[in-house]
């Protein structure tokens, strides 16, 4: 079953960075063979975002977490878990999350690592709402972030373009009667496709290397059938959310699942034309976004979809 049960656990805080250093499609044009219209007409990119040369994972993961705590009235110290997705981490060793604990003052909160694609975000969320629903934590930071500028292989035009740096962050914390909870949530993986997304470690594999149209084939056959059941198993339909929080990767596949789904394009806030896909880091920068522009309001469903390497799929049921 979807159905999450225990103490009720809502959204209390969101927050994101977006480093500064901005690089367009006309900048890529200048390096590789690609265009403007090329990248826009087949991902919807526009420009995304890098961070500076002395500027890690960890440091956008902290500023974004801090952010995340300051909108929830929290200080870091109200913290008892610290959990970072991230694919692109500082080290192995130790965790990521551990050292953002440090950075921000979280003292005596746990902390822990989500390698899981750009599903990883979803699944950390998941993880927080079964702490606090079975009465383990009362306030998990759940932040993901991603430095992929460095693992970026810029000679691979089809790839190089669609990724960007940043860092979202929310707040999950014990819900009062009557304010946002989450509903229901799901995980999956198919590990047999485990192979078209990949980045290992040491020479020239730790560079990112994706099967991007075994991906999009993948995506578009798997995603619209794993939406669909969840929302059955959840007790509503497609067509009965209101919002919708989406990993940002690729118009073609938002617009292909949302014409599948017979949902309106305007029941999302797609960003990804001034971010590229952030992976981890896309769908808690959706959602902060979304949060600031009112689109998640009291009383209505709020559905979050994500999926990822690995090849991994995720989804949340929120009732605000």
């Amino acid at each position: 079953m979807a159905i999450i049960k225990g103490i009720q656990a809502g959204i209390t805080g969101t927050g994101k960075y977006i480093p500064e250093r901005i690089m367009t499609n006309a900048d890529f044009e200048k390096i590789t063979d690609t265009t403007d219209a090329w990248i826009t007409e087949r991902t919807g990119i526009k420009e995304r975002h890098f961070a500076a040369a002395d500027e890690n994972c960890c440091d956008m993961a902290a500023k974004a977490g801090l952010a995340a705590l300051a909108d929830a009235g929290l200080s870091p110290d109200d913290t008892d878990a610290v959990i970072l997705s991230t694919n692109s981490p500082d080290s192995i060793i130790p965790c990521s999350a551990a050292k953002v604990q440090g950075m921000i003052g979280a003292s005596g909160a746990g902390a822990f690592d989500v390698i899981s694609g750009c599903t990883g975000s979803l699944t950390a969320m998941l993880a927080a709402i079964s702490g606090v629903s079975c009465g383990l934590w009362k306030n998990a930071l759940v932040i993901g972030a991603e430095k992929f500028h460095d693992i970026i292989d810029w000679d691979d035009r089809s790839t190089s373009v669609l990724f960007g740096d940043g860092a979202g962050a929310c707040v999950i914390s014990r819900s009062e009667e009557g304010k946002g909870r989450f509903v229901s949530g799901r995980i999956e993986a198919d590990g047999e496709k485990h192979g078209l997304i990949t980045a290992g470690l040491g020479g020239k594999e730790d560079k990112l290397d994706m099967k991007g149209q075994d991906v999009f084939r993948f995506v578009n056959s798997k995603l619209p059938p794993f939406v669909e059941d969840f929302c059955r198993d959840s007790g509503t339909a497609p067509r009965d959310i209101d919002f919708w929080v989406i990993h940002q990767a690729n118009m073609r596949i938002t617009e292909s699942l949302f014409k599948r789904l017979d949902i309106p394009l305007d029941r999302t806030l797609p960003n990804l034309d001034r971010y590229g896909n952030t992976s981890s880091a896309s769908l808690l920068i959706n959602l902060e976004e979304a949060m600031t522009a009112g689109r998640v309001r009291p009383g209505e469903k709020t559905a979050f979809v994500a999926f990822g390497a690995g090849m991994t799929l995720g989804a949340l049921l929120y009732a605000a």
